[in-house]
């Protein structure tokens, strides 16, 4: 069986690394595509690096065009040439359903499978029925979206979210884990930026205005920040001036993902960009802020289009609003500063929303990873 996939993000790469061990477990698959070191792991010959798809936002891609273009060619070039059994475009929408498109319309013959449903419940509804011309399946990360797929005629099967799967450090590993960093009973702030430039850059800069105003409170507060091996310096220079420095865990410890649980486990609260990331805080039941900006044009358009009131995955999935976000021009230090404080002194106010976030995606269930293979092979 061929099979060939196409990550464009870190997030995809997991994603896709998890889909080839549940397909290994469950046939004799050949892969093919692009992807990343964890689907590289699973035995991916990547056309090309991954990174250089890694771009979001529509300011941020205009000066990336013609190169992202010729990575498109070349893409589509290469599934027409394997005629794969199923192609799987995961995540990363503006590549991949750009590649299924065009593979449909050269081979109608393959069959397209689209990993993580785009956002249709959030903007551009249109999207759907689009997708349905060149898709065949849809695999959803959350029980909201199949009828949204349905409705648009594609089959669409809710997988799971892959944050469920992923282990829970023990109470004496998140201990050591404050011991070795001197940070003894301190509150401690878990700061998430981001994982590309754009937003580092950007967001930093209202991060660390926001925990001032913390640390003027409560000045005996400890920061911990982990990032991408890509990202350290930028990461570096962009807190340099912060009111205090935080612990950066950088991919250079090779016990990093472990410590990075760790740490999201060890936290009191966390001040994070919108995204998964949230899920992954609900996941370490660690209560959160939410925040996010992006460039003026991007904002511009987008918060024209945006048709539901929460960004954040938690309270999405939880029904509730339990989680303070401040998207846009909301992303002030000044608004972002007292939501920190009043989650410090109430932290088991999102309890009950993390909670139920967690058991709708699966908590306890079957892998992911497996039940989107299980999936993929009931398709073909």
């Amino acid at each position: 069986m061929k099979v060939f996939l196409v990550a464009g993000e870190a997030s995809g790469d997991r994603l896709g690394g998890a889909l080839m061990s549940g397909l290994k477990m469950l046939a004799t698959p050949r892969f093919f595509g692009v992807g990343g070191s964890m689907m590289q792991a699973q035995g991916l010959d990547s056309l090309f690096a991954m990174d250089d798809l890694s771009v979001m936002g529509l300011a941020e891609v205009l000066p990336r065009y013609l190169h992202l273009r010729r990575r498109l060619a070349q893409t589509v070039a290469a599934v027409l040439e394997t005629a794969p059994d199923v192609l799987v475009t995961i995540d990363s929408p503006d590549f991949g359903l750009r590649v299924a498109r065009q593979v449909r319309a050269a081979n109608p013959a393959i069959r397209t499978v689209h990993y993580v449903a785009p956002s249709v419940w959030a903007w551009r509804a249109g999207r759907a029925a689009r997708m349905a011309q060149y898709v065949d399946q849809v695999l959803a990360l959350l029980p909201f979206e199949p009828p949204l797929m349905e409705a648009a005629g594609m089959a669409c099967d809710f997988v799971g979210h892959p944050v469920v799967a992923e282990p829970h450090p023990d109470a004496a590993e998140v201990a050591a884990f404050r011991a070795r960093h001197g940070i003894g009973d301190a509150p401690l702030l878990l700061v998430l930026p981001g994982s590309r430039r754009g937003e580092v850059t950007r967001l930093a800069p209202i991060f660390g205005a926001a925990i001032r105003r913390v640390l003027d409170a409560r000045p005996e507060a400890r920061l911990v920040l982990p990032t991408t091996a890509a990202m350290v310096p930028l990461v570096r220079e962009a807190v340099a001036g912060w009111p205090a420095q935080p612990l950066i865990l950088s991919p250079d410890d090779p016990d990093h993902a472990a410590e990075k649980a760790r740490a999201f486990h060890a936290a009191d609260l966390a001040l994070a960009a919108s995204g998964t990331v949230s899920l992954e805080l609900a996941h370490a039941r660690t209560p959160m802020v939410i925040a996010y900006d992006m460039a003026p044009l991007s904002r511009a358009i987008l918060s024209r289009l945006i048709r539901v009131d929460t960004l954040t995955l938690v309270n999405l999935v939880s029904e509730t609003r339990a989680v303070p976000e401040f998207i846009g021009r909301a992303c002030r230090p000044e608004a972002i500063a007292p939501a920190l404080l009043e989650v410090m002194a109430r932290p088991g106010a999102q309890e009950a929303a993390m909670e139920a976030t967690m058991q709708r995606l699966g908590e306890g269930g079957e892998a992911p990873g497996l039940r989107a293979a299980r999936a993929v092979l009931a398709g073909c």
